[in-house]
């Protein structure tokens, strides 16, 4: 087959759902990132790197569960049932990075991803290839929140990497965490563009003439930007976590108010096409893919949206018909673990063709960049006897991501339950978090990968049966709202010391059930009992959780679960959303 013929194939791929990696196999004995040369525009994209500046483990989901129209679509596709769909083969590279599959000894075999000297390495690469002056390096938010370094520096440290990375456009979710002035300082040294086209000013904000991008229309930033390739414009519009005050302390955020905006997203595309005659368009979003696959069927003239937020890792663009034409709309993973190549054949007023890629960035197979390497043992070292301090070793594969629950979640519940005297713990269902594989050393850094916000302060307080019920069932309509733009992007509200029943199918209130105590009895509704937890969207006063579970660990020499409490799923059946 000609190379011709073979990015052609590629093409139709992306385009129609034909297998991309069927033909892709050879990548795996083959120099994985030998992409070669297609069309006159490439624009990369990462997402979601949770300030992951060094490579790491990360297990994807072993359960995703779509419900209703998403079932057995991606992202909610697991396991066997992922490769089975994308035509990848088993136990190798491209499984190991997009599954949960045999993780710990894959993990073994082909060790870390990601890592911002190693992305540097082949970001660089994929530019020359590319050619001077014909690509982009977008990065659609998350970027710098996530470590105990970052939380130390405020997320400069992740400025000061994504300057030397090279990253052009950013938007935001957890950036907005640090709180108005940290992120604009931040974004003061950020030598990209920050675009959010759905953060507006409050009524009272505006009246109080607050810091705004545009006063007439009351956007905080700027929505969209231009930018020239090879004579070409590509116009990239920035769309933030559209819920910031309802999934994180409204305190952060007190000037904005956020939403998808659908209507004001249509404008934007519009002028871009109609007044400033761009040739493509381009949604850097992080709404989360579930709600960028509703908007593409809502919103036109999007060429390709560039999706974050729900960490789902997805190699083919999911095409879209809409009433004026068709969308692609991707996912391209998180923790640094995976690049995204979007190569464009651009013509006057038009996309003519697409290819994309989404590689996984195996430190082992990279370079790291030596630059970059520097930068991050210099913003290191001031904290590197802190973050050095070996705690326990690990005594199973301890993971985070998954719908209901992960190992290392119910040790951190465990590590509550135990250092706050209380009966139950709960611990929010965060997506991101490294993995730690089974006899390895647990350090301060490690656990901080797991804890490092805002407001980590733990909490003891007293509920009722019943107020936990309601609690739960919240929650888990966020997760399984049938109506995407009612879900914010979180996993299930991690629960230490009971089991219980979901019906992801099911109305809200009638969804959990058949929960049970370790000690065997029921969770009476009217019974009160305590709980401890952490990251309230309320105040608190309690130490930071991180301290917490560090002073847990000391006492441990091997980190494992006392019990791993179950979750009963009901009216799934064979959903290729659960794995095992």
């Amino acid at each position: 087959m000609r190379r011709r013929d073979v990015l052609k194939l590629f093409t139709a791929a992306a385009l129609s759902g034909v297998v991309p990696y069927g033909i892709g196999r050879a990548a795996e004995a083959d120099d994985l990132y030998s992409v070669g040369k297609f069309g006159n525009a490439r624009v990369l994209h990462m997402t979601d790197t949770h300030a992951q500046l060094t490579p790491v483990h990360f297990r994807e989901p072993s359960v995703n569960l779509g419900i209703g129209d998403m079932t057995g679509r991606p992202p909610h596709l697991v396991g066997d049932a992922f490769l089975k769909y994308f035509g990848i083969a088993p136990k190798g590279r491209l499984a190991h990075a997009f599954t949960c599959l045999d993780f710990a000894e894959a993990a073994h075999r082909y060790g870390r991803l990601g890592g911002f000297a190693h992305l540097k390495t082949l970001i660089d690469r994929l530019r020359a290839d590319a050619g001077a002056g014909h690509s982009l390096l977008l990065d659609g938010g998350d970027l710098i929140q996530g470590s105990g370094l970052a939380d130390a520096m405020g997320g400069a440290d992740m400025i000061e990497a994504a300057n030397l990375l090279g990253i052009e456009v950013l938007t935001g979710h957890w950036e907005f965490t640090y709180g108005e002035d940290r992120l604009r300082e931040n974004l003061k040294k950020f030598k990209g563009e920050f675009l959010a086209q759905n953060v507006f000013l409050t009524e009272d904000a505006a009246f109080n003439d607050k810091p705004a991008y545009d006063k007439e229309t009351g956007r905080a930033f700027k929505p969209a930007t231009i930018k020239e390739i090879g004579g070409y414009r590509i116009g990239v519009i920035g769309q933030a976590f559209p819920y910031v005050p309802v999934a994180h302390p409204k305190r952060f955020t007190p000037d904005w108010t956020f939403g998808i905006h659908d209507s004001d997203l249509q404008k934007v595309v519009d002028g871009l096409r109609q007044k400033d005659k761009v040739d493509a368009v381009i949604l850097l979003s992080h709404n989360g893919m579930d709600s960028d696959l509703k908007l593409a069927n809502r919103v036109t003239g999007i060429d390709v949206i560039l999706g974050g937020h729900t960490h789902d890792a997805v190699p083919r663009p999911v095409p879209i018909s809409n009433a004026g034409g068709k969308t692609l709309v991707t996912n391209a993973g998180s923790s640094g673990k995976f690049l995204g190549v979007l190569d464009l054949e651009l013509a006057k007023g038009a996309v003519k063709d697409v290819r994309y890629r989404l590689l996984p960035v195996y430190a082992g197979l990279l370079t790291p960049d030596p630059t970059m390497q520097g930068l991050i043992e210099r913003l290191r070292k001031p904290y590197a006897a802190k973050f050095d301090e070996k705690l326990a070793v690990a005594g199973d594969l301890l993971y985070r991501r998954g719908n209901f629950n992960g190992t290392m979640d119910q040790l951190i519940c465990d590590a509550l339950r135990h250092e706050l005297d209380a009966e139950l713990a709960l611990s929010p269902g965060f997506r991101w978090g490294n993995t730690m594989l089974p006899g390895e050393a647990i350090t301060m850094e490690d656990i901080l990968s797991e804890t490092a916000i805002t407001y980590p302060e733990v909490y003891v307080t007293q509920m009722t049966g019943a107020q936990i019920k309601a609690v739960m069932e919240d929650i888990c309509d966020n997760l399984f709202n049938p109506d995407p733009y009612y879900q914010q992007g979180g996993d299930m509200v991690r629960i230490g010391g009971m089991d219980y029943a979901c019906a992801p199918n099911e109305k809200m209130g009638q969804r959990i059930s058949d929960l049970t105590l370790d000690n065997g009895k029921k969770l009476e509704a009217g019974k009160t009992y305590k709980v401890a937890g952490w990251a309230s969207v309320n105040p608190q006063k309690g130490k930071p959780v991180a301290e917490v579970f560090a002073g847990y660990l000391r006492g441990q020499k091997t980190a494992k679960p006392k019990k791993f409490n179950q979750v009963a799923l009901k009216g799934v059946g064979n959903n290729p959303g659960v794995s095992g």
